[in-house]
Order: structure tokens, then C-alpha cells, then sequence
């Protein structure tokens, strides 16, 4: 019963990347809900926005102002073109760096279900599993944000919502056993107090135990359809900017071949 609370609460917060093939009541974060694929590398400073093509074959760089470079030469634009590519540069500034917000924010939920739990059995912390959420957090920030600059490749949109579920849930689970061990004293004493305010009714007890299950899952999941939500938001957006580069495209050819976003058959 104590594990399974546990695993309720952690496997609630980790519907922040997860998505449930029964209920469809989570957040799967993955580039198969997208109705756009990403391609090239983006780089994004207060200075320039950077875009390269795979394998590096070509560079595109428009700057704070709106002056456009493909390969270091400098792309002469006029009036409406150079409105138009400060606008892009714009959108991109503003909706790309959700993608690492809401996986972020996903973390922050995990720490909300620990919080929960914790406060339940009257627990400090538990150490190894908010050591773990902690080195996550690092990794997906590291991931995105480089030596000042957002960060973007077309392994990274693909990889990251595919890859982390599963490896973010096997850590979880090993985090979670470790935690056991850290801190089984404390959560039998937790135990016994609440059989005690049970009278010693093992119904009574187990019903006290599901209800808290239930209540603390509640909580995370309410958090975490809003994170689903802002997600699926920017995968629409996504859509509408892969739209937006078709026209910017046939407004300046040569911006093709650089564009972020092409839209699924």
C-alpha cells in the first residue's frame, strides 16, 4: 500500500510527458502529436537568430534589426521583406523556447506529487528521489539553453518526447526504491500512526490510505492537463508558423531550405 501511493502520486506527476493509451487524459509532449515535423538547427541569442542546415551545409542568420545573411553574404531585402522576416524571427523568439517550458514545468509537477506524499507520512524529503528530479531538471535545461543561446536541432524536437518518457519513467522507478529504503522507518511509523487513527480497522485504514492516493493524484493531474493543454496549443502554433514559412519562402527564395517546421502529409 505505502509503494503504491508512492507510485500513484510519481506516475500522476509523470503524465507531464507521458501519455496514457486509455484514458488520453495525459501529456505525451512527442514530436507524433505534432502535426509538423522540425527540421534544420536553430539557434536563438539576444543578438541574432541562427539557422543551419543538417549537416551543416548552409547558414542562415537574421540579426536583432532584420538584416538577413545566408553564408555570411548579406540578403537585400525590402520594406515588406524585412517586415516580414523580423516577424518570423519574432515568432520563433517567442514560441520556441515553450517546448523546454513545458518540460520543465513537468518536473516541477513530480515535485509537487513528492511534496504531497512527504507531507502525508510526515516526511522531511525523500533524498534520492529529489536528487533525481533535480539532475532531470539540469539535464533539460542543459539540453536547450547553451552557453547563453536557446537551442534547437531536428534530433532534439524528435528525440525528446520520444526518448524521455521512457527513460525519465526508469529512472523514476529507481529513484522510487531507493526512497523506500531512505526512508521505510519513517513511512511505517507514518503507518501505524494512521492505523492507530483508524481504531485498528484495517478497512477503515486501507480506505484512509486510497482516499489519499486519490486526493494527491488529483492534484497533480489537475496540473498536469494544463501543461497537456499549453502543449498542444504550441503544437498548433507550430503548424500555423510552418504555414507562415511557405509564404515567407515564395516572398524570399532564399530562404529555402531553411525553413524549421514542414507540414505532415
Amino acid at each position: 500500500m505505502k509503494k503504491l501511493i508512492l507510485l500513484a502520486a510519481l506516475s500522476a506527476s509523470s503524465a507531464s510527458f507521458a501519455h496514457s493509451q486509455n484514458d488520453g487524459s495525459h501529456l505525451q509532449f512527442s514530436s507524433d502529436d505534432c502535426k509538423v515535423n522540425f527540421q534544420n538547427d536553430v539557434r536563438i541569442t539576444p543578438d541574432e537568430l541562427l539557422i543551419t542546415k543538417n549537416n551543416d551545409q548552409g547558414k542562415l542568420r537574421i540579426t536583432d534589426n532584420g538584416a538577413l545573411f545566408i553564408n555570411g553574404e548579406k540578403v537585400t531585402l525590402n520594406t515588406d521583406q524585412q517586415h516580414a522576416i523580423m516577424d518570423y524571427a519574432d515568432e520563433l523568439r517567442g514560441k520556441l523556447p515553450q517546448v523546454a517550458n513545458i518540460a520543465l514545468e513537468g518536473i516541477k509537477i513530480a515535485g509537487v506529487a513528492l511534496d504531497e506524499v512527504a507531507a502525508a507520512f510526515e516526511l522531511q524529503e525523500f533524498g534520492s528521489l529529489s536528487t533525481l528530479l533535480e539532475e532531470v531538471r539540469v539535464e533539460v535545461s542543459d539540453t536547450f539553453y547553451q552557453q547563453g543561446a536557446f537551442v534547437m536541432g531536428e534530433k532534439t524536437f524528435n528525440d525528446f518526447g520520444n526518448n524521455f518518457e521512457q527513460q525519465f519513467e526508469e529512472r523514476i522507478e529507481s529513484a522510487v526504491e531507493g526512497a523506500m529504503m531512505e526512508s521505510i522507518g519513517s513511512i511505517l511509523m507514518a503507518v501505524g500512526s494512521q492505523m492507530i487513527s483508524s481504531g485498528g480497522d484495517m478497512e477503515k485504514f486501507e480506505q484512509r490510505m486510497e482516499n489519499m492516493g486519490q486526493q494527491i493524484e488529483e492534484k497533480v493531474e489537475m496540473q498536469a492537463r494544463n501543461i497537456e493543454q499549453q502543449a498542444h496549443a504550441l503544437c498548433d502554433q507550430f503548424a500555423v508558423i510552418a504555414k507562415a514559412e511557405d509564404q515567407l519562402k515564395q516572398q524570399i527564395p532564399a530562404l529555402s531550405g531553411y525553413q524549421l517546421f514542414t507540414l505532415k502529409n
